[in-house]
């Protein structure tokens, strides 16, 4: 295989892979962020659908993020009701934390891996210098306008059919129906979180893009500008 259909083969992968690498990013963001939790739980009136308090409600905040990130494979998180400690959810909630931490774990590792061959990829082109940094700003550009295309998709869906999106997602990713056990979980995460959730990744996403096309564009455009030797 000559060098030529590697460089555009290299090229294709890392375009193809940008997309992937700014979601996975922005849902690790979502996983981990604390503020994400406690400002859907105030926005559904969650303490009062619950009956836990403010406090209690940044702790289970506190204690999802830290299962999320630890190698405890089922949750215990105990809250205070009426007074009395007691196990916040129950064993159907529980296993479906176990699997929803399996789908956090695997777009942990898709992150890394398609942000391990983006960063070999630039510093390997940036290296060359020359015509191979304008390849490279070239395919940032292409990299973030499929991002762009792919998450203004994904908000029309999301705004036209939500629940139906939403179910289809579940169906697939999980091969039991504990996502639908009633109980604290559907309390605490009602349909609207989610909702504002795949909104907030759809914008952070869309935003990264924005950022990196934005450098890139402007590097082509001063290249183009600057006197040739």
């Amino acid at each position: 295989m000559s060098v030529r259909i590697l460089t555009v083969i290299s090229t294709w992968l890392f375009v193809l892979c940008l997309p992937v690498l700014l979601l996975t990013a922005s849902i690790w963001w979502a996983a981990n962020s604390h503020w994400l939790y406690t400002s859907g739980f105030a926005r559904y009136n969650v303490t009062e659908t619950t009956g836990l308090s403010q406090a209690e409600l940044g702790r289970v905040a506190t204690g999802l993020i830290d299962y999320f990130n630890s190698g405890e494979e089922y949750l215990n998180l105990v809250v205070t009701r009426d007074g009395q400690p007691s196990e916040l959810f129950t064993r159907e909630e529980v296993t479906h934390f176990r699997d929803v931490k399996r789908l956090f774990r695997l777009d942990f590792w898709v992150l890394v891996g398609t942000a391990t061959y983006a960063v070999g990829y630039a510093a390997a082109t940036l290296w060359r210098k020359g015509r191979y940094r304008r390849q490279l700003s070239r395919a940032v550009l292409g990299g973030s306008g499929l991002t762009l295309a792919l998450m203004l998709l994904l908000g029309i869906g999301t705004v036209l059919g939500f629940d139906r999106l939403f179910l289809q997602f579940h169906l697939i990713a999980f091969t039991n129906e504990f996502w639908s056990a009633e109980g604290y979980m559907l309390l605490l995460f009602p349909s609207g979180f989610w909702y504002d959730t795949v909104i907030y990744c759809a914008a952070a996403t869309a935003s990264g893009a924005v950022i990196l096309a934005a450098g890139a564009g402007g590097y082509l455009l001063l290249m183009r500008r600057a006197p040739k030797a």
